[in-house]
């Protein structure tokens, strides 16, 4: 599959050609190289077209997999917002992200030619209506199909959903919604936001997205769990010392404080995308793959969880750094569009306990900031000492570390004899580093897999309503707890590791770090 660039490889047009016969299979009216005549069977339309999330991500999603010939023929594109714009004037707010390549002008002029532009309220039963009417012009077919794609705040939520069910259901096709977080702030948000949802449309239809559920390594955690042999014995309480999630951000809130101190870390990444891939390491072995066999034992897992108490986290907001430059120089209550005083923890970690056969006593820690001193997501397996060690307390634990993002890989950290003469041992790693390995496939964006995924009807990376109440279950007492209580956060220097009290609480959790390796990607 091709992510950002064109590719040749006979691997990736594989892939294309499977993804491709997959798309016919799911769309009755898809005809390869069919010309339309101003009919098509598929249109997309964005909510909130003229929004950062729209021209940074969805637009140039959807230009990709237009690029690449992913898309069934005969999809055309209609962004909705406020913003009184052209379709000329849409592009020109997109342009900069699409990442347009020599040779491809023809085809970026070619998608353009499909896309337009409506402008109306999110609350005028009057403006869908007209919408619907426009859409129409493009459905002279047997079967039409609408995907809605809903870039939208919260404040204009429950009246879109509204209008939508009311005036812009198509009725010769299948219809699905694609909601984007923040599904709610807490559970009873949550289950509002749910039953809203669940009165207007079938769980069939409705795609809620975790950008994280499409990135490679997250999609790789079933494979590597129950597609291997050497890993399947291990993969318990026996063997496993302790289970860290991380995920760091090298910089701040970057003039978006204001938004950010609505919902914080917890709510921005540990309760969605972190629990996402807490789920997926500790999960049964599914049914099949199936989507609903596998949420349903993600379900089993979040069920097992208590709910996290204040004691087992660490809170952490960064200051400015009194020798750094740029940013660094600003701590995040430095920033004008963040409330004075503000408690809002830029930094979480937490222990989780999922009490069940396979997991009891083991920590699964769950570590997310901004302002860190690196770009990192993944996932680490630290294995128990090494029993009756032979070798005076040398030997360090070994690990599965899952590397999300960036440089996809997967390796293993080990001990093994230092080369030459002596008789010494160091860590060392057995290796897969993907832009090694795999130099000539090109990743897609966790965005191309997701929405194409929504063409093709798999709901298997996204969140289930049951998924969600559980996850809320999980965080909403702690999240009640902080902001009642104002609970103020450790203070820790913007490019820093973080708060030290969170080592110690790993320390204390029987997860032990060494400080004493440091992985290098292979280069390609």
């Amino acid at each position: 599959m091709t992510g950002h660039g064109s590719d040749s490889s006979n691997t990736t047009e594989e892939a294309l050609k499977l993804i491709r016969r997959s798309l016919k299979s799911n769309s009755m009216d898809r005809v390869e190289g069919a010309h339309f005549d101003g009919s098509y069977p598929h249109v997309f339309i964005t909510f909130g077209a003229s929004g950062d999330l729209a021209k940074k991500k969805i637009y140039p999603t959807l230009w990709w997999l237009f690029r690449d010939n992913l898309l069934p023929t005969g999809t055309i594109f209609y962004g909705y917002a406020r913003s009184k714009l052209t379709t000329a004037e849409l592009r020109a707010k997109c342009d900069p992200y699409m990442q347009v390549k020599s040779g491809e002008q023809a085809r970026y002029e070619e998608f353009w030619r499909l896309n337009y532009y409506f402008a109306g309220g999110y609350d005028s039963r009057r403006d869908f209506e007209l919408l619907n009417q426009e859409i129409k012009k493009f459905e002279n077919v047997p079967h039409a199909n609408r995907l809605f794609y809903l870039a939208l705040p919260p404040s204009v939520f429950d009246s879109v959903t509204e209008l939508i069910k009311a005036t812009c259901m198509g009725e010769k096709g299948w219809n699905r919604v694609i909601i984007e977080k923040p599904f709610g702030k807490d559970a009873d948000s949550s289950k509002k936001l749910s039953d809203h949802l669940g009165k207007l449309f079938s769980e069939e239809q409705l795609y809620r997205i975790d950008h994280y559920l499409g990135k490679e390594m997250v999609q790789n955690l079933m494979t590597i769990r129950f597609g291997n042999k050497i890993f399947s014995p291990t993969w318990n309480r026996e063997n496993i010392a302790a289970v860290m999630i991380t995920f760091k951000e090298p910089f701040g809130t970057g003039g978006r404080g204001g938004y950010f101190d609505e919902f914080g870390i917890i709510r921005d990444v540990m309760q969605n995308h972190l629990l996402q891939i807490l789920s997926l390491v500790a999960m049964e072995k599914p049914a099949s793959c199936h989507p609903d066999d596998i949420r349903n034992e993600k379900v089993k897992v979040l069920k097992s969880i208590d709910n996290i108490k204040l004691e087992d986290t660490v809170l952490g907001q960064y200051v400015a750094d009194p020798n750094g430059e740029g940013e660094a120089k600003m701590g995040y209550r430095d920033d004008p569009t963040v409330p004075a005083g503000s408690t809002t923890p830029t930094y979480a970690l937490a222990v989780l306990r999922i009490n069940n056969e396979r997991w009891d006593g083991v920590p699964f820690i769950l570590r997310c900031g901004k302002a860190l001193n690196e770009r990192k997501a993944e996932v680490r397996i630290q294995y128990h000492d090494v029993p009756g060690d032979i070798f005076e307390g040398k030997p360090k634990r070994n690990e599965l570390v899952i590397r999300v993002q960036p440089g996809e890989a997967l390796y293993v950290k080990m001990m093994t004899k230092s080369p030459g003469i002596t008789f010494d041992m160091e860590e060392t790693e057995l290796d897969l580093t993907y832009g090694c390995r795999y130099k000539e496939v090109k990743l897609p964006d966790a965005y191309e897999r997701l929405i194409l995924d929504v063409f093709c009807g798999s709901q298997m990376h996204f969140v289930r309503s049951d998924e969600l109440e559980e996850a809320w279950r999980i965080f909403t007492p702690l999240l009640h707890e902080i902001e009642s209580k104002q609970v103020p956060p450790i203070p820790y220097v913007y490019g820093s590791r973080g708060p030290k009290e969170a080592n110690e609480k790993c320390t204390e959790n029987n997860f032990k770090y060494y400080g004493s390796y440091k992985w290098k990607p292979k280069q390609p």
